[in-house]
């Protein structure tokens, strides 16, 4: 089949783009090519187009959604959003509810501990971006320790938005974000040596 200019680029942010969502809905493992293609209005056949395996759409979708995490953080940073703003629009209902659209880490960490090498090096080139990002607020922020720190808040952020999202309970979940915040915020502000 021949693409119009421009149109295989298209086609395949498409894919991307509908995969992304899918793996962090579903999980990578549940997520199958037929029903990811199917959900993008595409045909089987045209995901070997794009795409030489799953395994490189995993990693492909997981960049590009950790690099619209970093986009997002960038825009909120640049529009003077404070890093605790930052840290409560990551811990807020509406990311706890949403899944498919929100933090690739706090949908799939698990999976990706569980995916072959080239991938777990993508996702680390992109968290560390990120972390540089939440570093970049905290004092110091060149030192080894902010990027510790950011490092951490980071983790807290998505183990409390993991473990919030697990319990059943809306209420409980919401008192896990609201405590998760705190702690956040409480490392934020810590002074180390």
């Amino acid at each position: 089949m021949r693409y119009e200019k421009g149109q295989k680029a298209t086609t395949r942010r498409q894919i991307l783009e509908t995969a992304s969502r899918c793996f962090r809905r579903d999980g990578v493992s549940a997520a199958g090519i037929a029903g990811i293609m199917s959900e993008a209005g595409l045909t089987n056949g045209a995901f070997y187009t794009h795409f030489a395996s799953k395994e490189e759409l995993v990693r492909d979708a997981l960049a590009e959604a950790l690099d619209g995490q970093q986009r997002r953080l960038e825009e909120d940073l640049h529009a003077g959003l404070s890093l605790e703003a930052v840290i409560r629009g990551y811990l807020n209902p509406d990311h706890l509810k949403a899944p498919e659209i929100g933090c690739p880490s706090a949908a799939l960490l698990p999976e990706i501990a569980r995916q072959p090498q080239p991938t777990r090096e993508a996702y680390e080139q992109g968290l560390s971006r990120y972390v540089s990002l939440l570093a970049g607020q905290l004092e110091n922020p060149d030192s080894a320790a902010a990027h510790r720190r950011a490092t951490a808040i980071f983790a807290l952020m998505v183990g409390t938005l993991e473990f919030a999202r697990a319990v059943a309970d809306t209420s409980r979940a919401e008192k896990i974000l609201e405590g998760g915040i705190e702690a956040a915020l409480l490392l934020a502000d810590a002074q180390f040596a």
